[in-house]
């Protein structure tokens, strides 16, 4: 057994701490009239995090898991169940075809920037065109997250690097109701990964990179690309049991693999060519398949224009808007061939020399 290295985490917080920082999410002055039940439901609170009641309700995980008789999270549980059914419809040929669009901007008219995103609109584009193609779309819009009451896409907390089999698929860290890290998005946004048969991402970049709603949602996909399905295996975070099953010969189970995917990434001075290789790179790795040359787009918009004027720009820039709508297509073509079995990927069958 490999040593588990220890000494980094924090001291939690004592009583006096945690009663500020529960009620700092009061400091409105309107709450003053209900202060005594706030108080009531801190003190809860605290009861809770002082015994780290992460998943205050369980069932018994049942005879599918390694351990039948382990204390299984009933919402883990819903949304293990949901994506087993998402899969299934995913798989049934009968069912027509879908495509989840993915805005990766963090910009909309409903929060300080007071105007919708380019990006919006581009995803609005390539909803059109697979209308029109008879394929179903489903919207993920991660601006919501910055104007939407109380919704998360809380951080990955990297149990992938203790031990591949730490990593629970759907992710088992959340909820954690004692540390209040609640209201998380990856189980709704990871059933319409599951349902699709192709994914088109549409991205600004911010300096250089994805912005932060989009990376939250990547690190937390983690899970669709070896993770354990079963945490009974693990019972819970135990990190000497998932080391241990690493060790003895962990498969990586690619749980996403073989869908099809598209890219749409913008700018207005730099990045994007690097920002659209790494979107490429991941989710190649995940063994999606791509849908070809003109299905991964990196253009400029407004090059070195004034932002005041970006929309503008857009709509000066048509042939922009068509290799948008060709991205729609290419991935619609894409999906086709593979409900059908024309496509696949070329290297499905071999086996890496390096497994992780």
């Amino acid at each position: 057994m490999t040593e588990i290295r220890r000494g980094q985490a924090p001291t939690p917080l004592n009583r006096e701490e945690f009663a500020l920082q529960f009620m700092r999410s009061f400091a409105d002055p309107a709450f003053g009239a209900v202060k005594e039940a706030l108080t009531q439901v801190e003190q809860v609170a605290w009861q809770n995090y002082d015994a780290g009641r992460k998943a205050p309700v369980t069932q018994k995980a049942g005879p599918q898991f390694a351990d039948p008789d382990y204390d299984l999270s009933v919402e883990w549980k819903a949304t293990r169940d949901r994506l087993l059914a998402a899969e299934q419809r995913q798989k049934d040929p009968q069912t027509r075809s879908r495509v989840l669009l993915i805005n990766g901007a963090a910009r909309n008219d409903g929060t300080c920037p007071g105007e919708i995103s380019k990006t919006y609109r581009m995803s609005l584009w390539a909803q059109q065109v697979l209308a029109s193609l008879d394929i179903e779309t489903d919207m993920l819009d991660l601006s919501l997250l910055a104007s939407s009451y109380d919704l998360h896409i809380h951080p990955c907390k990297g149990c992938v690097s203790t031990a591949m089999p730490l990593c629970h698929g759907p992710c088992s860290c959340y909820p954690n109701h004692g540390e209040r890290q609640t209201n998380d998005w990856m189980a709704e946004i990871n059933e319409k990964w599951v349902a699709a048969h192709g994914i088109i991402i549409l991205t600004p970049t911010y300096w250089y990179q994805a912005p932060s709603v989009l990376k939250l949602m990547i690190d937390r996909l983690v899970c669709a690309d070896g993770g354990n399905p079963d945490p009974t295996s693990t019972h819970g975070k135990k990190a000497a049991e998932a080391k241990a099953l690493e060790l003895k010969g962990w498969d990586y189970p690619k749980h996403l693999a073989g869908r099809a995917y598209g890219l749409v990434v913008h700018g207005d001075v730099a990045g994007i060519e690097s920002l659209r290789r790494n979107l490429a790179d991941w989710l190649n790795w995940m063994g999606l398949i791509d849908a070809g040359q003109q299905s991964a787009l990196d253009r400029y918009v407004g090059y070195y224009q004034s932002y005041a004027e970006s929309h503008e720009a857009l709509d000066l820039d048509e042939k922009f808007q068509q290799e948008v709508c060709n991205v729609a297509r290419a991935v619609a073509a894409a999906v086709g061939q593979l409900r059908s079995g024309a496509l696949r990927k070329p290297d499905a069958a071999l086996t890496p020399a390096r497994r992780k």
